[in-house]
């Protein structure tokens, strides 16, 4: 089950490039085996955070103080494009990462990030790149805090943003129910339509036993 999110004060980072997809964020390699979960944080963002030789990229900004300890990621647009890898979600999740802001996300991952627990955020790009230079003007220093509850923003300025989420899926994050276990919240509801439908249309509901077949 998803772990509940409601608020959050955390060291935010900046990876303001656009389009970074799900192959940047995991190679597919690492995809491969039957014990990957639980071992996929330290490859999450590969290509970015490690040199040709193995050795961490210090360009890279997870790999820099404060932000190895981000817990929220403030994003270009469309980030999470590409192939709909689950792993892509589970990587960011192991790494620690618990809420993503950003202007636009692919779809399923977006989708996938609400499976798992993790609160993505869309705003206009104005508040992403404000957000961003609040973040850069006290070099990581500034916390970023969100609120699901009251569905607001608030940078290391003390400005405070606000933001639309789907009701259902606000609900799924705050009691840490993924989509299935929402619908069985509804369990009653679902047994009585179905006992009201049955009695309406008793021939929807109905069995037939397959008529023999006469040997040729």
């Amino acid at each position: 089950m998803p772990k509940p999110f409601d608020r959050l004060t955390a060291t935010a980072a900046p990876i303001m490039r656009g389009n970074i997809d799900t192959d940047v964020i995991i190679r597919i390699e690492r995809l491969v085996g039957n014990s990957i979960r639980g071992t996929l944080g330290k490859w999450a963002f590969g290509s970015l955070r490690y040199l040709p030789d193995g050795s961490e990229n210090p360009e890279f900004i997870l790999n820099r103080e404060p932000y190895r300890e981000a817990e929220i990621l403030v994003t270009g647009p469309n980030f999470g494009c590409g192939s709909s890898r689950e792993g892509a979600v589970w990587s960011l999740q192991e790494r620690g990462i618990r809420a993503i802001i950003g202007s636009g996300f692919g779809d399923i991952f977006f989708a996938n990030c609400f499976q798992n627990g993790i609160l993505p955020v869309i705003v206009d790009k104005a508040v992403v790149d404000q957000l961003a230079a609040d973040i850069e003007a006290t070099q990581g220093a500034g916390k970023v805090s969100i609120d699901l509850e009251a569905q607001t923003i608030v940078s290391p300025s003390g400005a405070r943003h606000s933001f639309e989420i789907d009701p259902r899926r606000r609900e799924g994050l705050l009691k840490g129910l993924d989509e299935v276990a929402l619908t069985l919240q509804r369990d009653d509801e679902i047994h009585a339509f179905q006992a009201s439908d049955r009695a309406a249309r008793p021939w929807i509901h109905s069995t037939r036993t397959p008529a023999s077949r006469t040997p040729v």
